[in-house]
């Protein structure tokens, strides 16, 4: 995952920092904790899709 894109992105439930896990596959926030998966390399940001 692209270190530039992780650094825009925000959470878009709480608007908390993000972090990439590359043993997960996932992007996970920094401050609720709720994990976004990566599809064909797009992460998949939709509050309904996430994981808690």
């Amino acid at each position: 995952m692209d270190k530039e894109l992780i650094d825009i992105l925000a959470c878009p439930v709480c608007k908390g920092d993000v972090f990439f896990d590359e043993k997960q596959n996932k992007i996970i926030c920094k401050k609720c904790g709720r994990k976004y998966r990566i599809e064909d390399g797009i992460p998949i940001m939709l509050e309904e899709e996430a994981e808690l």
